[in-house]
């Protein structure tokens, strides 16, 4: 997905005048020099407070970096700036909860979601596929509202069309809301379980209606971030029926280890045979 943004950015910046790029050192050295990329070094929040500057001024402004550097650090700017200010821009962020589990913790952000969820305005995409995120991104640049779109080196193998709940298998068991990246995991999981399996890419504004339409007693909620940041979503969408939710995601307490993504995946009970085993579990 960085590479198909990086790829993006410069056609993008062809195609209209009035979108303009703030970096904070993060994903300089992919992308060329040019008159509207402003590089303004290892400052967080003046990168917002410029983004916010630039949408002011009425450029349609895309900051970009990695999700603690983009979503945790500048977060008052995130609020004010951006939100109070009630102006319009596009945040890209990269690493996602654990991508970037070699640099240690200050690269990773799982609760990202969490945090921009709580802010008012916000729609925000968690694509499972460069295709999905080109559309994201694209679709983002042709309003004026305030969108976040959270990267991820893992992927699915196909991209899912649609921005609301989408079902990728049906069955007569729970329903398994798959979100983003997690898509794969769940299919392989639930291989032999009769379940129905929905796909969701953008996450805010939940898709509440597309959910009750499939009028679920049991939901299980697969996030590739902090686990239980849509269960309140979820909650909301189905209150007046009687339900259960299992809400897996990154779990408490934090791992204080390096070794590659898979190995956080797994920690964290995100791959196939983890999803499986808490599945079985809560329904048995």
């Amino acid at each position: 997905m960085r590479t198909r943004f990086y790829d993006l950015v410069p056609r993008v910046l062809e195609d209209d005048p009035k979108i303009a790029v703030v970096l904070a050192d993060i994903g300089a050295g992919y992308l060329p020099s040019h008159e509207r990329i402003f590089n303004v070094g290892i400052r967080e929040q003046l990168m917002i407070g410029v983004t916010a500057g630039l949408a002011l001024e009425g450029y349609r402004a895309i900051a970009h970096s990695y999700a603690p550097f983009l979503v945790e650090r500048p977060y008052e700017q995130v609020k004010i700036d951006l939100g109070h200010q009630d102006l319009g821009a596009v945040l890209v962020s990269t690493g996602a909860s654990y991508d970037a589990s070699s640099a240690g913790r200050t690269h990773q952000a799982p609760e990202d979601v969490a945090l921009i969820s709580a802010l008012p305005g916000w729609t925000i995409h968690v694509p499972g596929h460069p295709d999905e995120l080109e559309h994201a991104f694209r679709s983002a640049l042709e309003r004026d509202d305030r969108v976040y779109i959270r990267m991820s080196e893992e992927r699915n193998a196909r991209a899912v069309e649609g921005d609301g709940l989408v079902v990728v298998r049906d069955g007569n068991g729970p329903v398994v809301v798959a979100v983003g990246p997690t898509l794969d995991p769940v299919l392989e999981a639930t291989a032999d379980l009769d379940v129905t399996v929905a796909y969701l890419s953008r996450v805010r504004p939940f898709d509440a209606r597309g959910l009750r339409a499939l009028d679920p007693v049991d939901v299980v909620l697969v996030e590739p971030y902090q686990a239980g940041t849509s269960s309140a979503a979820v909650a909301d969408a189905l209150g007046d029926r009687p339900h259960r939710l299992l809400a897996l995601g990154v779990r408490h307490p934090e791992l204080h280890r390096y070794g590659p993504p898979a190995e956080h995946r797994a920690a964290h009970g995100l791959d196939a045979r983890g999803i499986h085993g808490a599945m079985t579990g809560w329904m048995a």
